[in-house]
Parts: structure tokens; C-alpha cells; sequence
């Protein structure tokens, strides 16, 4: 058994609405540039390793943290004046919404530590929570670039997954406990999806018109209003052999060069995975090009 023992920076980050997550700053305290990554559905700080190993080096640092929808089910910390309060959370809980409130935080932070180049990355459902921040904060002018790891939607994949008329069953059934003011409930495993979440959650995850239907390539009348709002540069990297869905990543690449409207690179990663696996030289590889060709020296 090999063990791996990697320095770094434990960091507490406190968001405008008071909610304090934790972190972990790899890398230099002074780096030329910093990459904040987000974590996918379920996901916590310490997903994704592999790729975040390889994009520390050569002035670069990364900054993980734990936004409230870490997990399945777990608790975070907000702050009440003088007090602090427990609240539920984890990707079963979570209103997808409040991640702006979680990614400003984490960018405001970075601010404050003084590095003059920070970028924003995410693995998937990480990626729609980075370019819904982007589309409430100016653009997402607050941050250099955005490199998007595996973007899929969800509301895709539960058509793809869809029989006998379940899931418009689940939405009935969700719909209805949100209009009894039960917007927490969880939902029956009999009509969830593979992880246990709640009513609000579920319609988030697999309605037509959520916030969360960022990557709307299964609608192809649906304006990608939140895409489109992107003024920054924006790198994205599919898997050439992604298991979420049936659909061709040449498909979404062609979606995404026809939506994202600034400064863009579609690149598909051959032979790899949602989660990149053996794909890392060539993730490393793009992403360094990008940063190259947007930094500020």
C-alpha cells in the first residue's frame, strides 16, 4: 500500500450570506495564478484528485472547497451575528440556486489572498453552478477564464433514462409536495433518481425549465440564456467515452460551439470517462494552453 501525504492550506470561507465552508488551497500562497475548482453532484473537495494534482505546478494553485451541496446528505455553517446555526444540506438538499451565493464567496476569497489571475473550473454539475455564478455576476468578469469538466444536463439524461412515463409521474409527484409547502420532502426511491434528494431538488434536476438546465442541447428551441451571458473566455472538456448518457459528445461539442458566444475551446478527451480517468496528461495539457493564453503576466 502506497501512502500519499500532500501539503497544503486548510482555509475557511465565508460567503456573502454568512455561510462558511471549508477549503483547501494547494499550491503556492502567492501564485501567479489560481484555479478555484467546484466539485460535481454528491461531490465534495476531495473528488476529482487526480486532475487536481496535475494542475498544480509551474505558478499555479487550486482552491477546493465544500459548497453547501456536498454529499448526499450533510450540515453547514451559517453565521447569525454573533452565533452560529446548523443547517441541512448536501446535493439531496440543496437549492441549486444558492451556489452563486457559495462560488462568490470562494472567488471574493481568492480576491483577498491578492492573486491577480483566478480562474473558475467545474466537474460537471460543477459546471452548471459556474456559469450560473457567471451569468448573476457580470459575466463572471470577476474571474478570468472558466473550464467546464464533463457539462452534461440532467434533465437530458432522465429522458434518456425514462420508462413507462416515470418520470413525468415523479415530477407530478414532486410538484405536488412543493405546492403543499413540503419542498423538502424526500422523494419515494421508487421515483428518485439514483441518490436520495428532495421534492425541489429533484424538479431541479430533471425539469425543462429549472435554473439548472444550463446545457439544454436535449431542447433544441430552448434560448441558453445563462450560457450566453458568459463574457470571459471558456475552455470545456468532454469525455470521448462518457457513461451519463448515449449521446455523442461530438453532438454536445457541436451544441456548445453554436451557444457559447465569447472566446472558446471544445475538446474532446478520447477514451476517458466522466470523471477523466487516464485522460489527465491531455487534461493538463489543454488546460495549461488556456491559461497561457489568458493570463495576465
Amino acid at each position: 500500500m502506497t501512502t500519499k501525504m500532500r501539503s497544503c492550506f486548510h482555509i475557511e470561507i465565508v460567503t456573502p450570506k454568512r455561510v462558511v465552508l471549508d477549503g483547501l488551497w494547494f499550491g503556492l500562497r502567492k501564485p501567479k495564478r489560481l484555479i478555484i475548482f467546484v466539485h460535481g453532484l454528491t461531490g465534495s473537495l476531495f473528488s476529482m484528485r487526480r486532475i487536481m494534482d496535475v494542475m498544480v505546478g509551474g505558478g499555479t494553485a487550486v482552491l477546493v472547497f465544500n459548497n453547501r451541496g456536498f454529499e448526499h446528505v450533510s450540515e453547514y455553517k451559517q453565521k447569525k451575528g454573533k452565533n452560529s446555526k446548523w443547517k441541512v444540506g448536501g446535493a439531496g438538499h440543496e437549492i441549486f440556486t444558492e451556489c452563486a451565493d457559495d462560488i462568490e464567496g470562494a472567488v471574493r476569497f481568492a480576491r483577498r489572498a491578492g492573486v491577480k489571475n483566478v480562474y473558475l473550473a467545474g466537474h460537471s454539475t460543477g459546471c452548471q453552478k459556474a456559469v450560473y455564478w457567471a451569468s448573476k455576476h457580470a459575466g463572471g468578469r470577476a474571474v478570468k477564464g472558466i473550464i467546464c469538466l464533463g457539462p452534461l444536463s440532467d434533465y437530458a439524461i432522465a429522458l434518456e433514462q425514462d420508462s413507462g412515463g416515470k418520470l413525468k409521474r415523479a415530477v407530478a409527484y414532486a410538484r405536488a409536495l412543493v405546492a403543499k409547502g413540503k419542498p423538502h420532502e424526500l422523494m419515494p426511491v421508487a421515483l428518485g433518481p439514483w441518490f436520495t434528494c428532495d421534492a425541489q431538488r429533484f424538479l431541479s434536476l430533471c425539469t425543462p425549465d429549472s435554473p439548472e438546465e444550463i446545457f439544454s442541447y436535449a431542447q433544441p428551441k430552448k434560448m441558453p440564456r445563462a450560457l450566453r451571458a458568459l463574457r470571459i473566455p471558456v475552455l470545456t472538456l468532454l469525455a470521448g467515452n462518457e457513461e451519463h448518457t448515449k449521446r455523442p459528445a461530438e453532438d454536445i461539442a457541436k451544441w456548445l460551439e453554436e451557444n457559447i458566444r465569447t472566446p472558446h475551446r471544445v475538446v474532446i478527451v478520447l477514451d476517458v470517462g466522466h470523471g477523466f480517468k487516464g485522460g489527465e496528461r491531455v487534461v493538463l495539457r489543454t488546460i495549461r494552453q488556456f491559461l497561457a493564453s489568458t493570463t495576465i503576466q
